[in-house]
């Protein structure tokens, strides 16, 4: 109790959030919602993982108490074991197999953990407080980017930054998505707000390579993504009356890298790495596996498999993949968030104030929900993967939507 009234009162105070434009009374109420997710989320891990495959968080946790020992008995060693590797040196970055950088990401994860274990007498529901004012940093960053956008939609950003259920859930639990959105949002924020003349701060560079550190170490492939469409958000600020150009050529000229970068040198096979990377998921075992066509290191072959990538990232589950109480969510949330989309296309408000950046979240989140269609085959991991990207697809399209002319009609509708 302790920790969570002096984090409550610390999002009320620092200064980070205080300038969000939300009161403290907000700001401590979404806090303790994201706690609440983030108990939640440790629950049904108990009570429901075998069911639902998710026991990651409290592996995690068990490995860390070991972690925690020789944090407090030989904290030198405790660090220096981050580097250890099992495997003949510290080669295959973006691999899946024998690598040393995929196994990192739960060795970091269990090393977060350990040092929480210290404040929190190893009590797994404490930690959450910890992990959960972390990652509200990478939260808010986003609600105060999206209000640069739609500063007349305070409404619409604060659904889309804090209650899209399947982010909030997935983001507040002790896993890798809440550190990811703040690695992501930690090179974002700073270049959006403090590029141009007069707003360089010295803590940009800093800010920006710790978020491309977070993003590299907790889920490394997602570096090429986010760079890519930071190249076209640049590109696209010195083309401003043609973003949507900027965007297509940075894009078609990263297409054309990614198919031909191994005839430059053979060590940058990045189809290949796909290729292997779905073999390997299609090797593990769960309940929510749906079949996916095997791809081929061709770009023929990544065209021809595209369109069930995007079926499966984007309208799967449906209905027919339910078999447990986390899938009917998943599903019920997917009828919801297409519901919106439907909405914004027959009653647009175009109030956008920056396109580029609504671009920057729109190709990024595409590119990332291929990449998962690609190699993802469990429908779970699928939820959980997509969802650090729903925010930034789904807040645009809330804030864009005109909500008057809906209740309006809806009003007329209800009179007759």
């Amino acid at each position: 109790m302790i920790y969570l009234v002096l984090f409550s009162w610390m999002v009320s105070r620092i200064p980070f959030f205080r300038y969000s434009g939300l009161t403290p009374a907000q700001l401590i109420i979404l806090f303790l919602l994201k706690v609440s997710a983030g108990i939640f989320y440790g629950w049904i891990g108990v009570w429901y993982g075998e069911t639902a495959r998710m026991l990651d968080t409290w592996v995690y946790y068990y490995d860390s108490l070991d972690e925690t020992t020789l944090l407090l008995n030989d904290p030198i060693r405790f660090l220096g074991t981050i580097t250890d590797s099992s495997y003949e040196g510290y080669g295959g970055f973006f691999s899946s197999r024998g690598s040393y950088w995929n196994d990192l990401q739960m060795y970091l994860m269990v090393k977060l953990t350990a040092v929480f274990n210290v404040f929190s007498h190893r009590n797994y529901y404490i930690n959450v407080i910890f992990y959960s004012f972390i990652s509200f940093f990478g939260v808010i960053a986003f609600y105060r980017l999206m209000l640069h956008l739609f500063p007349q939609r305070k409404t619409a950003v604060v659904i889309g930054s804090f209650f899209i259920p399947s982010f909030l859930y997935w983001a507040s639990g002790i896993h890798k998505e809440g550190l990811v959105f703040l690695g992501v949002m930690l090179v974002l924020y700073p270049l959006v707000f403090k590029t141009g003349p007069g707003r360089f701060s010295v803590w940009t560079v800093p800010t920006v390579l710790l978020g491309i550190a977070i993003t590299v170490l907790v889920r490394n492939y997602l570096l090429v993504l986010l760079l890519t469409a930071l190249a076209a958000w640049l590109l696209a600020a010195r083309m401003p009356q043609k973003p949507l150009l900027a965007y297509l050529t940075v894009y078609t000229v990263a297409a054309l890298l990614f198919f031909n970068l191994h005839h430059l040198t053979p060590r940058l096979n990045l189809p290949q790495l796909v290729v292997e990377k779905q073999e390997d998921f299609g090797k593990l075992e769960g309940a929510s596996a749906v079949p996916l066509k095997p791809l081929q290191p061709t770009a023929v072959s990544f065209a021809a498999v595209a369109p069930q990538a995007i079926l499966n990232t984007v309208l799967r589950p449906a209905p027919p993949d339910v078999k447990h109480l986390l899938s009917f969510a998943a599903t019920a949330e997917n009828i919801l968030l297409l519901l919106l989309v439907v909405l914004f296309f027959l009653f647009p408000a175009r109030t956008v104030k920056d396109k580029n950046l609504v671009l920057f979240c729109l190709f990024f989140s595409f590119t990332t929900l291929l990449t998962i269609g690609y190699t993802v085959n469990f429908l779970g991991a699928t939820v959980r993967y997509r969802s650090i990207v729903l925010p930034m697809l789904m807040t645009p399209v809330i804030a864009q939507t005109a909500w008057s002319q809906i209740w309006e009609l809806m009003n007329r509708m209800l009179k007759k």
